[in-house]
């Protein structure tokens, strides 16, 4: 039985320390490094140590300027000839890399191989540099020990007790025969008490020794792992303060032309060499088009031409306000954004509104109504191909606001609603609600007294790319004309937010639209041009072609999506040459060119105003009398407007929890049966609308009713 205790208690507190991991060696050189199918191969130093492969212009740099880090325990190591290498870590870093010779390729090789063996054996033992697996092993071994403890315990109890037994009945013998038997089981009973009790004081030794050197040592690493920490959020701030001097002191030294982009570079080429590099490429671009025109417009005889009015647009008069305080020069911690990143999907982390801008996803999307009167025009035309032309302008417009709105809108909450009511000096009026949370989706209905109805539903689905984000909205739009029961529908084509990492943000419109007249076949083929830097055409130009249900031509269409847009009716067409990929060209002669939309200037420093319009300093306006559910009653919102950006993310934190907890009690009643639908919209209706074979939700009625009378008891409460 004595043996039995020994050597339990021996094997369990004799269990071995896990490793401690070593640093690999440092090994440093030359190498050429791909960039760009314009520069090429770089000459660059790079540094090989703890596993890790940095990069950088000169040995100068060493001290403050990395170009970029790959991480060597993941990364994938192949050989392409004598002198040339390729690294990876299977997503968006790969370096494709020359020695200067074969000799010194194979060193660069053997040292990796060494390096890449070491991270990963330390990543096994120390779970990647955050000891997971080492404080495993330890909590295992501290666990073992707090078990032998809660053992001995009970063995001193057993043991003791029953030595008390044994000395009381001492107590009450007679001096007699068994006296000697008695006497026996008492020293037995005792040395058993006494071995356990030692065994108890070996394993408190024991677990007090271990708890010491571990807890110093976690203490000194937890110190360490603070001071980086603090290094590392001090040289965040003083990059983002340089930059920022930068950025101000570049824009009041130059003047930036209009039709180039301070942010524009060149495009990996289509072998994937170019490795989202932080020092040679910031930008995306497009490969450069010889022709990228599917025709060409000539003047057609002059006879044909006539005498045409101004198109060009007023603003109208509104008592609604000019300003809103100015955007703060808030420095963003990147650390505090990426260090809530680790180990979570990225869809699901809660982003500060310091990537916002002081409006909702609703009143951004009541922005595409900014150049009503282009609708208003439409509905007085008699000839339907000359409808649709101003049907695809009012299509290119919607774009005209976002070309410097880089800002984020904020995401609507489940049942949130914004009305613009514009009825007295517009003539129309609109409203739009969240119908859905997941995917999330918006609702918008729009009609005018001059005849025409809006609506739309807008899904976003978003693709990140590392150097930029692209984003697709889904679902249709619709427009219809009362007087000739003309009904046109159409998609939004793709924004692209470029320079996500590094750079000034810019954004790019690109994709083609098919603006369709189900009732006469009419139809616009409109193509947004994808920034090209080789290209010799406008920027941001946009051109459609109008035809019938025949697929005769009618009028084209050109200009730029951020600008103006004109229209030129064809008199005659002809197939020309043949372009560079073989494709004949159509030849078009149009009579002279008429501008049908142009932009509103933006109102006087804009550019402190998020970039606003007019129309958008408006939205967000407190009015009275609007739904208790309207984005201009959401709190974080109007405090981020306001400045109080730190509240504001308090604010928006509490009411996304306030979300989620009534998406888990609508959830958990569905469960229960008593709701046959989890979520149902309050003004909108999900149908199969039957002229386009779309399936959205449109407007049912009741909330213009419901705002005269000033009963709002079944809106929910979402703020």
């Amino acid at each position: 039985m004595f043996l039995t205790i020994f050597v339990r208690l021996t094997i369990v507190m004799s269990e071995p320390k896990p490793p401690t991991p070593t640093p690999g060696d440092t090994y440093k050189g030359w190498l050429f490094k791909w960039t760009n199918y314009i520069k090429g191969y770089q000459r660059r130093w790079f540094v090989l140590s703890n596993g890790l492969l940095s990069y950088y212009r000169t040995q100068a740099e060493m001290g403050h300027t990395c170009r970029g880090t790959i991480n060597l325990a993941t990364a994938n190591i192949a050989v392409e000839d004598s002198c040339n290498f390729v690294i990876s870590n299977g997503g968006a870093q790969i370096y494709h890399l020359k020695a200067s010779s074969e000799v010194e390729r194979q060193r660069w090789i053997t040292a990796l191989e060494l390096a890449k063996a070491n991270a990963a054996n330390m990543q096994d033992e120390s779970g990647g540099g955050c000891r997971n697996s080492e404080l495993q092993s330890t909590l295992r071994t501290l666990n073992s020990k707090v078990e032998d403890l809660s053992t001995c315990n009970d063995l001193i109890v057993k043991h003791g007790s029953a030595l008390q037994r044994s000395l009381s009945e001492l107590e009450g013998l007679r001096v007699g025969a068994d006296m000697g038997e008695k006497i026996r089981q008492v020293t037995e009973r005792a040395t058993l008490f006494r071995i356990t009790s030692n065994a108890m004081i070996n394993a408190c030794r024991d677990f007090l020794s271990l708890a010491q050197s571990h807890s110093k040592r976690w203490q000194k690493s937890l110190l360490s792992e603070r001071d980086q920490r603090i290094r590392l959020e001090e040289t965040l701030e003083q990059l983002a303060k340089q930059h920022n001097h930068l950025e101000r002191a570049f824009r009041g030294a130059t003047v930036q032309p209009s039709f180039s982009n301070p942010s524009l570079g060149s495009k990996d080429g289509p072998s994937g060499k170019g490795d989202a590099s932080d020092e040679d490429d910031d930008n995306e671009f497009f490969d450069a088009m010889e022709d990228p025109a599917e025709f060409i417009t000539v003047p057609a005889d002059p006879k044909y031409h006539r005498r045409s009015g101004s198109n060009i647009m007023s603003l109208a008069s509104s008592a609604e306000r000019t300003r809103i305080p100015d955007k703060p020069n808030y420095y963003l911690n990147l650390w505090s954004i990426m260090k809530n990143c680790i180990g979570k999907e990225l869809s699901k982390i809660p982003m500060p509104v310091n990537f916002n801008e002081p409006l909702s996803m609703l009143q951004r999307l009541s922005e595409d109504l900014e150049y009503y009167e282009l609708l208003d025009k439409a509905a007085k035309c008699h000839n339907s191909l000359e409808q649709m032309c101003y049907v695809a302008a009012f299509t290119v417009s919607s774009y005209s606001t976002t070309v410097h709105r880089t800002g984020k809108p904020f995401n609507p909450l489940l049942g949130e609603t914004f009305e613009l009511d514009r009825l007295r000096e517009c003539g129309y009026r609109s409203l739009c609600e969240q119908v859905s949370h997941h995917p999330p989706a918006a609702a918008h209905h729009a009609f005018s007294e001059k005849g025409w109805t809006l609506r739309q539903e807008i899904t976003l689905a978003s693709k990140f790319r590392g150097k930029y984000l692209s984003i697709m909205p889904l679902g249709s739009i619709q427009c219809l004309f009362d007087k000739s029961n003309n009904h046109y529908s159409w998609k939004k084509v793709t924004t692209t937010v470029h320079n996500i990492i590094v750079g000034k943000l810019w954004i790019d419109q690109s994709g083609e639209i098919d603006v369709v007249n189900h009732k006469t076949g009419d139809r616009c083929h409109l193509k947004f041009a994808p920034y090209s830097y080789f290209s010799r055409d406008v920027p941001r130009k946009v051109t459609g072609v109008v035809t019938d249900k025949d697929g005769k031509a009618h009028y084209v269409l050109s200009g730029t999506w951020d600008e103006k847009m004109e229209f030129s009716r064809i008199m005659q067409s002809s197939k020309g040459e043949n372009g560079t990929e073989g494709k004949q060209r159509t030849v078009y002669q149009t009579l002279k060119a008429k501008e049908i939309w142009k932009k509103n200037p933006l109102p006087e420093g804009a550019e402190n105003m998020y970039y606003f319009s007019s129309l958008a300093l408006t939205l967000n306006e407190p009015e009275e009398g609007v739904a208790p559910t309207d984005s201009r009653r959401r709190p974080d919102q109007r405090l981020m407007e306001e400045g109080h950006w730190d509240e504001a993310n308090a604010e928006k934190q509490r009411l996304e929890e306030k979300q989620r907890f009534a998406r888990r009690e609508r959830e958990r009643e569905s469960v229960k049966g008593t709701h046959q639908d989890i979520y149902q919209p309050l003004w909108f209706k999900k149908i199969e609308e039957v002229a386009s074979g779309e399936t959205l939700h449109i407007y049912k009625g009741g909330y213009w009713e419901a705002k005269e009378q000033g009963v709002w008891d079944m809106c929910p409460e979402i703020f």
